[in-house]
């Protein structure tokens, strides 16, 4: 594999793995088919309650759960009780034999570290409790919250610690959580959305005081890994272009990679290793949840939207945002109405 030489100043090495084939997973129904979970309870939002889940027949548990996975959902998780698992985030671990929270954003992948078969499987799933929140970035696409949710470092690969919740802070969770589910659970009216975001918006900001507080306490893992601070650099450097206003070129993997001293083809494998998607990949995913959050907030045509996020020729951004999300920008802004 090439490896530019400013990479090897810096440290870098190419990799000798096959990157990990990742399960891509669009959207929370997909999530749910996959793992062979109920239904959501909301075409873009569910909850995944592990008390009920442990009810079930050990046979039951589907070997899905082997399988590494890239989701392109939020998932916010309380769990407890997770045997020997070590669940692998990209290029780090966590144990779960405490109560513990951890977030992941669209695009990042996990899968267990540490279970090979149905046997191992079962054992590590004997006494899991706790629940999992799935929403879609859709959901929150017309709120601030669309664009808050992006400042939280807690959903980045770059923090290596899960969130050790106190009696009393794990009280305040499952309370959320539990009005975010029964909500779910209630026929769809015009209020409907607008309580969800408010709840998620509120659980998120108690977890951003937690996490406040546990980094008062005890100090964050320090990154180990070159390829996990690079990941990081990578997440930053595209988030922060895509936040900019005003039309500017697109993002192409040969700037992003001059922008962090490596070749393209290094960066590619890199982010496939971790994430199951390549460069390009990365780019028209955040390019996207961009023009829907243009699309549903502005009053921009389909073209001006184009010219702004950097294309010349609007058709090409027309049919790429149709190819990912299968329909056109005007379809889907009359969908979001």
């Amino acid at each position: 594999m090439y490896i530019c030489r400013s990479c090897e100043r810096m440290g870098y090495k190419a990799m000798k793995t096959k990157p990990v084939p990742f399960k891509v997973l669009e959207t929370v129904t997909e999530y749910t088919r996959f793992y062979d979970l109920p239904a959501p309870l909301h075409p873009l939002l569910t909850v995944i309650d592990f008390n009920a889940l442990h009810r079930q027949p050990v046979e039951a548990i589907p070997p899905a759960m082997l399988t590494p996975v890239v989701q392109q959902v939020y998932m916010v998780s309380l769990k407890q009780g997770l045997g020997k698992a070590a669940i692998r985030y990209g290029h780090k671990s966590y144990d779960f034999n405490e109560g513990v929270m951890s977030f992941l954003a669209p695009g990042q992948g996990c899968w267990l570290a540490n279970a090979a078969n149905a046997d191992e499987l079962t054992e590590i799933f004997a006494n899991l409790t706790g629940w999992t929140l799935l929403f879609h970035p859709d959901l929150l696409a017309k709120y601030p919250l669309g664009q808050k949710i992006t400042r939280y470092g807690f959903f980045s690969y770059g923090t290596h610690e899960a969130l050790h919740l106190s009696g009393a802070e794990e009280a305040t969770v499952n309370q959320l959580i539990s009005a975010i589910q029964a909500e779910a659970e209630r026929p769809v009216d015009s209020f409907s959305q607008d309580v969800l975001v408010a709840q998620i918006d509120l659980l998120l900001t108690y977890a951003d005081r937690f996490y406040h507080r546990q980094f008062l306490t005890r100090r964050t893992a320090e990154v180990n890994r070159e390829e996990d601070s690079l990941l990081t650099r990578f997440e930053a450097l595209l988030m922060g272009y895509f936040a900019q206003q005003g039309e500017h070129p697109l993002p192409t993997v040969q700037s992003l990679a001059n922008d962090l001293n490596v070749s393209p083809a290094y960066l590619s494998d890199m982010l496939r290793s971790q994430t199951g998607q390549n460069t390009q990949q990365h780019i028209h995913n955040a390019l996207i949840e961009k023009a829907k959050r243009l699309l549903m907030v502005t009053s921009l045509s389909v073209n001006e939207t184009a010219y702004l996020l950097g294309f010349e020729y609007p058709h090409y951004f027309s049919r790429l945002f149709k190819k990912k999300t299968g329909m056109t920008p005007a379809e889907f802004r009359v969908s979001m109405q």
